[in-house]
């Protein structure tokens, strides 16, 4: 999953330099306007940086416990549980820390690209409803792992660009990558909860490494 919320205005500006201070936002089309000041900018890295590091976090979470699920050691899948709040309350905190330094590149986000990020994020939605429903009708319900995470994954390619943020190329590979193995680990013959411990697991570590990222990169 990726960050939802609805973010800060979508200034139309070009783009320019501002020293430390931060981006600035260019618009995809129509005529110039002057650029955002300082404040502005840095303002905007700051919202990008927290309201992503939150949700890929809150995500990281929701996948460590998917994968905890699936651990056959209630003593291991404890510790994961433990250990997965604490990981992302640090990723926050590093994003959220008044010495964060702004992102030292510009952002450029195309026009509407709140209403284009809402349509990638729904179709995301309906996509894992989709999935699910569609395994347990089968009756294959070992499937909806791989399949969540190869839908989330797909989802990351449109978001880099809406987003600006490149690191979301990486995200959308590896989370790709991770659902494709999931499926190849079915057919193998593993286990639907031994799936679903690599799946969400490793799903977890990519969001987890993205959250950092961007927590600290910008």
């Amino acid at each position: 999953m990726t960050p939802s919320t609805p973010l800060p205005p979508e200034p139309a500006a070009t783009p320019g330099t501002s020293g430390a201070s931060g981006p600035h936002i260019s618009s995809a089309s129509g005529p110039p306007a002057p650029a955002a000041t300082d404040a502005e900018c840095f303002a905007l890295t700051r919202s990008l940086r927290r309201r992503g590091t939150l949700v890929l976090s809150v995500f990281a979470v929701v996948w460590a416990f998917a994968g905890a699920s699936g651990i056959a050691s209630s003593g291991a899948a404890l510790a994961v549980e433990i250990a997965a709040v604490p990981l992302a309350a640090v990723a926050v905190f590093l994003a959220c820390r008044k010495g964060a330094a702004p992102s030292p590149r510009l952002v450029s986000l195309p026009r509407n690209w709140a209403r284009a990020v809402g349509i990638v994020n729904g179709v995301e939605v309906v996509a894992i409803f989709a999935v699910i429903a569609a395994s347990n009708a089968s009756g294959h319900p070992g499937f909806i792992p791989g399949a969540i995470a190869l839908v989330v994954g797909l989802h990351f390619f449109p978001l880099a660009r809406f987003y600006d943020q490149w690191q979301y190329k990486g995200t959308a590979v590896l989370l790709s990558v991770v659902g494709i193995v999931g499926f190849v680990l079915l057919a193998t013959g593993l286990s639907d909860e031994s799936v679903r411990a690599v799946v969400g697991l490793a799903s977890a570590v990519v969001l987890w490494a993205s959250a950092y990222h961007v927590a600290v990169k910008g």
